[in-house]
């Protein structure tokens, strides 16, 4: 057990004794590592014993970089200093977690410690922690690793009498290298270049370009095009009520002809595409008698497999609406933290062949602990005693590849519950713990069985078709709270009877676009991405891997939401302009394996091989800088005055002359005057019913997202100012594009007038009325060279809109609701607070209180929360972490 802690901390062994130290990914598996093995003193920074010395990262600690000499400084998002291929690279510490990097480097250079073990998360990206750490430390001790799939104390316990030599895991780390400098090569010079390209006629306009994130964003893009082409055609369905000696059932008129055309989606054999022969079948069935046969089968149904992350991901988004990062954090929180999960970054669906014992366990412990579970448990284990196959006392848990096998694991195994039971649980957290263990009880159960029934009724030469399933024995939807419905079934018919024509109509309808994607689609489709590949080998390379990994894509959907790539409207996904933009783009530089997920399929296989020792690492890098060079190469030499792609004309005349408005690739210009306007003003890409109202209405704003040159988020209102005739900057445009940054011409010599502008609420300072004006919100006697008062605020503070609304509130009450947007301009961190007056009516922030019971925490901010709107582009420095992959 572990110690309380000591204010000495112990130096390095004088007496020639040697230790080792067991590295773990982050401090609640270094704390759970120390109470599995015992007899641990703890220290602020590590644990120490007689034999061990256990400390933590916490995740990443050292990203690679180009060597300094390698590395541009200024000017490095032009084509000038692109392609970025050094020969080597270095390590660059992450600022935030520089302080635990340099505890490790302490304690690898201790005399005493002749050896390490590697205990961070068993995967390729646990493996790249490490090395990362051990790399930049210069360690020359001898390695192990400690390969764990629960945090259970018998697991730990179990991994330290079975650790790996670091010669079996140099193929791996090998693979992680690759990975992820692959990806910083074309995650970096993929950006600049298609960064450097958007931004030649002025401006900065960040494009970011990756080798996983942008084959997903082409997925969503392509589906958002179909719905945009789709046209919708018009069909109809006729449906009949039948009386029958023993009650009244429906039927659908179909074609008993029709055979299935994959080119065709949108026909069924239940469709008619002409109302009159629809009308036909009405006439010809009307009152009239029909004939019925019907047949009845026995259909199954076994349990769905038992979940990795991606099918966990998937099924939370459809239950429960929760994001895919929403998903992972919980999960990680009930392996980590609570214990009652396995490792949940797997992409497993199966158990390895040995574990029937420790599901015997998992089961016995769930039916002596769990009141809700128990049931399901004991009839699991009791099984049924007249199977041959069974063995004693495990009812039905026998070998079956279905559930265990070895071929289907590569890291890791599938999310099951431990041996731990559950304890202070969040909602969410239990929802998501009770999805896994229901999921693990039914893949137990026997199948569910069913009786389906199709009854064909001929009526006049015509058929209608009636189906019915009903549930024999529930099986394993037992685990979900189903029995046996005997009102699910149809109305019996004798064989061949007569049956009567009670009513029939014609049901208008229209075929509809295909469904936008949802989180929990979305991820399906990154998970079964090969089926996009035509290369046979490659398909089969991608079926086990797909786009990302389990553990990746939930961050890969995240980074294109914060680069508004997508947008996120109910538990829809939704493209934006700039996701159009980069699209046309790529397809127009004919770089197009960026947008396929041929490229990561390629990597994966190439991945996996050298995690096999079939591949070497160097050969893999030529191959990757051989594409990074083409890249760019496409980029640079690309002259033409525009990409080729497919433009929209504006529904919005021209506001000079009229005339039509089309878009090309940077550009909205007038067909016929001068007028024209950049689709992407200060980096940020318009939208196009916000262009359109810019067109309607002159104006339009304050708009977030906007970029200065150094690469600085900022808000503005657009404003479309007109032009005098004799101006040659802009010779018959008739308007230009202005931002609007909130403040009053001459303010400060002349004071606004307010006349007929709504006064929104008492300034705190003066007891003046405030306004509205511009980009931010002021008193009436902040204003001229008279000014008595200082107040004032911004609409847009760090990123967060301030509504009409919720001035009001904050005027009235002295606070505004909870906001959940601000992001802070020094770590770019989003996070939430109340806006909130203080006794001499400044305002500051007001942070939830982190326990029941507990009192909001006040930051005094002064004029903060109102000087740090983002009325003006202010200097960046530095851009470097809007250039991911």
């Amino acid at each position: 057990m572990a110690k309380a802690p000591t204010k000495t901390k112990p130096s390095a062994s004088a007496d020639g004794e040697t230790k080792t130290l067991i590295i773990a990914e982050k401090p609640s598996v270094a704390n759970d590592i120390a109470k599995a093995l015992g007899g641990f003193q703890k220290y602020d920074d590590y644990f120490e014993n007689a034999d061990f010395v256990i400390s933590s990262a916490v995740g990443h600690l050292l990203e690679i970089a180009a060597p300094e000499e390698y590395e541009v400084k200024r000017g490095k998002w032009s084509f000038a200093n692109l392609p970025v291929i050094p020969p080597h690279f270095a390590l660059r510490p992450i600022v935030k977690t520089e302080s635990r990097l340099k505890v490790l480097q302490k304690l690898i250079k201790r005399k005493d410690i002749t050896g390490l073990i590697n205990a961070c998360d068993a995967g390729r990206e646990g493996e790249l922690i490490f090395r990362l750490i051990a790399q930049h430390a210069k360690a020359s001790q001898s390695i192990k690793r400690l390969w764990l799939q629960s945090m259970t104390p018998n697991a730990i316990r179990s991994g330290f009498e079975n650790l790996r030599p670091d010669l079996d895991m140099q193929p791996l780390a090998d693979a992680a290298r690759c990975r992820s400098e692959a990806d910083w090569l074309v995650g970096i010079n993929g950006t600049r270049a298609m960064t450097a390209f958007n931004s030649k006629s002025g401006g900065f306009f960040l494009t970011t370009v990756g080798r996983v994130q942008t084959p997903t964003l082409s997925v969503v893009v392509e589906r958002e095009e179909q719905i945009r082409q789709f046209i919708s055609k018009d069909y109809w369905e006729v449906k009949a009520e039948f009386i029958a000696a023993a009650g009244i059932y429906e039927g659908r008129w179909f074609d008993p002809k029709f055979k299935k055309d994959p080119a065709e989606t949108d026909l069924r054999e239940n469709r008619l595409w002409s109302e009159a022969a629809a009308q036909s079948i009405v006439a010809a069935c009307r009152g009239k008698k029909g004939t019925v046969k019907e047949e009845a089968k026995p259909a199954t149904q076994l349990a769905p497999q038992l979940f990795d992350l991606t099918s966990l991901q998937r099924e939370a988004n459809a239950r429960f609406g929760f994001s895919a990062k929403n998903t992972l954090g919980l999960a990680q929180a009930l392996y980590e933290r609570h214990k009652v999960l396995t490792y949940p970054r797997t992409d497993a669906r199966a158990l390895p062949e040995d574990y029937l014992d420790t599901v015997k366990q998992t089961i016995e412990n769930l039916a002596e602990h769990s009141q809700e579970y128990k049931p399901f448990a004991k009839q699991i284990l009791h099984g049924d005693p007249t199977d041959p196959k069974a063995k004693a006392g495990y009812g039905w848990i026998k070998p079956n590849k279905r559930i265990f096998d070895n071929s289907k694991i590569s890291d890791h195994f599938a999310i099951i519950p431990t041996l731990e039971a559950p304890k202070n649980l969040s909602e969410p957290e239990y929802k998501l713990y009770d999805l896994v263990v229901r999921r693990f009880l039914a893949v137990f159960f026997p199948a569910a069985e069913f009786r389906v029934t199709t009854r064909i009724t001929e009526s006049s030469g015509h058929h209608f078709k009636t189906e019915g399933r009903v549930l024999v024995s529930p099986g394993w939807l037992t685990v979900y709270g189903k029995s046996i419905q005997a009102d699910d079934e149809l109305v019996p018919v004798q064989a061949n009877e007569t049956v009567q024509n009670e009513a029939i109509v014609v049901v208008p309808l229209k075929t509809k676009p295909p469904a936008r994607y949802t989180e929990a689609t979305l991820l399906s489709a990154m998970e079964s991405a090969g089926k996009w590949v035509d290369d046979d080998e490659m398909r089969e390379a991608m079926a086990e891997k797909g786009l990302g990994t389990p553990a990746t894509r939930a961050a890969i959907i995240e980074g294109l939401l914060f680069e508004k790539y997508m947008v996120r409207e109910a538990r829809e996904l939704i493209p934006t302009a700039k996701a159009f933009q980069l699209m046309t783009l790529l397809r127009g530089l004919d770089v197009e394996e960026l947008t396929r997920p041929d490229l990561t399929g390629n990597w994966e296989n190439k991945l996996a091989l050298i995690e096999q020792g079939k591949m070497k690492r160097e050969t893999f890098m030529q191959e990757i800088a051989q594409m990074t060079q083409r890249i760019v190469k496409r980029a640079k030499e690309y002259d033409s005055d525009t990409i080729p792609g497919d433009y929209a004309t504006l529904k919005t005349p021209c506001p000079h002359c009229g005339k039509a408005v089309k878009e090309n690739y940077r550009r909205f210009a007038c067909e016929q005057c001068g007028f024209t306007i950049s689709k992407t003003p200060g980096g940020r890409a318009f939208e196009y019913p916000e262009v359109e109202s810019l067109l309607q209405e002159k104006t339009i704003g304050p708009l977030q997202g906007f970029r200065s040159k150094m690469g600085r988020p900022f808000a503005a209102i657009i404003k479309l100012s007109e032009i005098p005739e004799d101006d040659k900057d802009y010779p018959n445009a008739g308007f230009k594009l202005e931002f609007d940054f909130g403040n009053s011409a001459n303010d400060e010599t002349e004071a606004i007038d307010f006349t007929g502008r709504e006064a929104l609420g008492v300034c705190p300072k003066c007891s003046g009325a405030i306004y509205e004006d511009g980009m931010r919100y002021i008193c009436e006697h902040n204003t001229g060279p008279n000014k008595t008062c200082d107040f004032k605020t911004g609409k847009v503070v760090l990123q967060q809109e301030i509504s009409t609304e919720q001035l009001k509130k904050l005027l009235t009450t002295g606070k505004t609701d909870l906001l959940t947007n601000f992001k802070s301009n020094r770590t770019g961190r989003g996070f939430k607070a109340y806006l909130a007056l203080d006794p001499s009516g400044k305002i500051g922030f007001e942070f939830e209180a982190k326990a029941a019971g507990k009192a909001p925490v006040k930051k005094r901010a002064g004029e903060t929360a109102a000087s740090k709107s983002a009325d003006k582009p202010k200097r960046a420095s530095r851009a470097k972490a809007a250039e991911g992959a």
